[in-house]
């Protein structure tokens, strides 16, 4: 759930969470998933707020490289992306979870949140399908030199080895961008006022 609500976009809720947030982590078993989440706590503590907020809009809403979207890097807005977003609708209704805020199933930050909210092996089940999306969102973030890097790892530091029963596709990260055709999910206006193609608002997931 703490990287969930770290993949959100930064407002004042955040900022006041942080006490919450940073006794979670510290709670958590040693090793990479809660160093990395100790990492970025960091950047947040000693980060102003507008600062964080931008540098938020200018890599996820602006860049479509770091897009948080897990079908993004695979479908772009081809029409099979609806297909693929189908999926994690199914895996919400098995787990009885329903997102909240209107977010696309496929937002790294909301699959993060349904592990939270008890479908664990459904969240584990679309990340390890979805592992390129991921590995993608990783590599460009860390060229990005952006502190989310150490989120999106701590996610993956979660994930087991990928199998041989796993997609070819999910167990090798994407080396291009995503396709060119520009149908079936169109752009969506974002909660900072700004839009990019195939690229929606980011979540504010709910973590009371």
């Amino acid at each position: 759930m703490t990287a969930s609500v770290l993949l959100g976009h930064p407002d004042e809720r955040l900022v006041e969470a942080l006490p919450l947030l940073t006794m979670t982590v510290d709670r958590l078993p040693a090793g990479e998933a809660a160093s990395r989440l100790r990492a970025f706590l960091k950047h947040l503590a000693t980060t102003p707020l507008p600062r964080l907020a931008e540098h938020y809009v200018a890599t996820f809403d602006l860049k479509c490289r770091c897009s948080p979207y897990l079908t993004y890097s695979t479908y772009g807005d081809a029409r099979k992306r609806g297909m693929a977003l189908l999926r994690f609708k199914h895996a919400f209704r098995e787990a009885g979870f329903e997102p909240t805020g209107g977010e696309l199933p496929d937002h790294l930050a909301v699959v993060c949140e349904l592990s939270a909210r008890g479908g664990v092996a459904q969240a584990a089940r679309l990340l390890r399908e979805h592992r390129a999306g991921v590995e993608t969102l990783h590599r460009a973030l860390r060229e990005e030199r952006s502190p989310y890097a150490d989120v999106v790892a701590a996610v993956l530091a979660t994930l087991p080895p990928p199998g041989a029963r796993e997609p070819a596709a999910a167990r090798r990260p994407a080396r291009e961008g995503p396709p060119e055709e520009q149908v079936g999910v169109g752009p969506t206006a974002h909660a900072s006022g700004t839009s990019s193609p195939g690229v929606p608002a980011a979540p504010r997931p709910g973590w009371e």
